[in-house]
């Protein structure tokens, strides 16, 4: 025992690491999220406002198409971005790419102030470019916050981080509402040129910049023996990541035609009004912010299977979107959309949670992955349902939900390709002996 010890006293001479973030480190982090969801709230709807007077007598049809080409370039990004920053991340530090993140987040932005120096194809480089330094922050921060947190407590901070993402995109069309009001302010409407577009980009850099500065000053220490500590154990094997990407892809999939489909309903309806379309916008982000608050306060996570929590998602996910292709009345309609944004809800953040407990070594590249995937499952799915629409209408939400259903049927593949609930694999009989063993003096 004694030699035990003097073999231990060198790793316990080292400088100790941090084991849990504080409570500023913490509001830094999901303040960061919050930013750039409500950046891209904000700055999407007046893509419209810059094309128009670059475009000159472009019919309506033709600028409605590159508004789409623009959000899609912006996804792209995020697309391509989202594993090379989380590799990076994992063999440079997660902080340092966090920090560059948010600094080209910033400097994207920064030269639409005067968009007509820019032009068209300028604007194109500068959507991309801003969806690819966003990518260096989705998989990051969730990165950084499975890397620092306790087991017990990891799947409640990971539903705050969905609750603040979700805030931000809520916050991000109210911004241009405030704008609108305060460009009417003497000194702001000079130092603005009387635009709110322009007051809406100048807040959303200015956010951005807070975000980098708070971070810069509170982010924990990179540990000198990199993100991972030599104890780390092997985490989750490569094929378990690869099925929760599959899923994420599938579900963000499902997300995008269900919420493309809700808009071309709208469009096809009359009697379904551009107010109760954004109700229904409205009604599916607040079911997902309050399944996001139910995960925070129960602990759900930390206790459940889940694959029944997946499943339960799945199952709720197909009723709303049968409930949706089959409604007679507008009351139907909102159930099924409720039904919808609970069950997509409770999948995503159990997706990522599962995730978070891949090895500390490949935390990046685990979170990295997922972001990819919802970027392509995102694409893919505004795409199909576009091209669904115009062929099935209303039916097209029975086709959204065959992914959901085949999902359904993934769960049925052997336990050991999925990853384990992190907290009841550390509680278990064998892992507990191990502890006590080894830690006896």
């Amino acid at each position: 025992m004694v030699e035990s010890r003097a073999m231990r006293s060198p790793r316990e001479s080292e400088p100790t690491r941090q084991q849990d973030l504080g409570v500023a480190q913490l509001g830094w982090l999901a303040a960061a999220v919050f930013v750039v969801s409500a950046g891209y709230g904000a700055l999407m709807p007046l893509i419209p406002d810059w094309l128009r007077p670059l475009m000159g007598d472009a019919d309506p049809a033709t600028l409605a198409r590159h508004v789409g080409y623009l959000s899609g370039i912006y996804t792209a990004g995020i697309l391509l971005g989202a594993p090379l920053w989380g590799m990076l991340a994992d063999r440079l530090g997660r902080a340092r790419v966090l920090l560059v993140g948010l600094i080209g987040y910033v400097a994207s932005l920064l030269p639409l102030l005067r968009p007509e120096a820019l032009g068209v194809v300028g604007i194109y480089a500068l959507r991309g470019a801003t969806g690819f330094f966003v990518a260096a922050v989705v998989p990051v921060v969730p990165a950084l916050v499975a890397q620092y947190t306790p087991e017990s407590i990891r799947a409640r901070r990971f539903a705050w981080l969905g609750a603040m993402s979700l805030l931000g995109f809520l916050f991000g069309p109210g911004l241009n509402a405030a704008a609108e009001r305060l460009v009417g302010l003497g000194f702001l409407s000079v130092l603005v040129q009387g635009s709110s577009t322009t007051l809406v980009i100048a807040l959303s850099a200015a956010l951005g910049a807070l975000m980098m500065l708070g971070l810069a000053a509170t982010l924990p220490a990179p540990s000198s023996r990199g993100e991972a500590d030599a104890a780390d154990h092997d985490g989750a094997p490569r094929s378990r990541s690869l099925a929760l990407w599959i899923l994420n892809g599938v579900v963000m999939f499902v997300l995008a035609g269900f919420e493309l489909g809700i808009v071309l309903q709208g469009q096809r309806h009359p009697d379904l009004s551009s107010r109760e379309v954004s109700l229904m916008f409205a009604e599916c982000s607040l079911v997902m912010l309050g399944v996001n608050a139910v995960l925070f306060f129960t602990g759900l996570l930390e206790r459940a299977d889940p694959r029944r929590v997946l499943a339960c998602g799945m199952v709720l996910g197909i009723a709303g979107l049968l409930m949706l292709a089959r409604h007679g009345s507008e009351m139907w309609l909102y159930v099924g959309v409720s039904f919808t944004a609970a069950g997509t809800g409770l999948v995503l953040p159990t997706l990522a949670y599962l995730a978070a407990g891949t090895s500390a070594r490949r935390l990046g590249i685990a979170m990295g992955g997922l972001a990819a995937a919802a970027g392509l499952g995102q694409t893919l799915g505004s795409a199909a349902t576009g091209w669904l629409f115009g062929a099935v209408m209303q039916s097209t939400f029975v086709w959204l939900s065959i992914p959901l259903a085949a999902t359904l049927a993934l769960l049925l593949i052997p336990r050991h390709w999925w990853p384990a609930n992190p907290v009841l694999v550390s509680a278990s009989p064998s892992r507990t002996f191990l502890t006590s063993t080894e830690t006896e003096p």
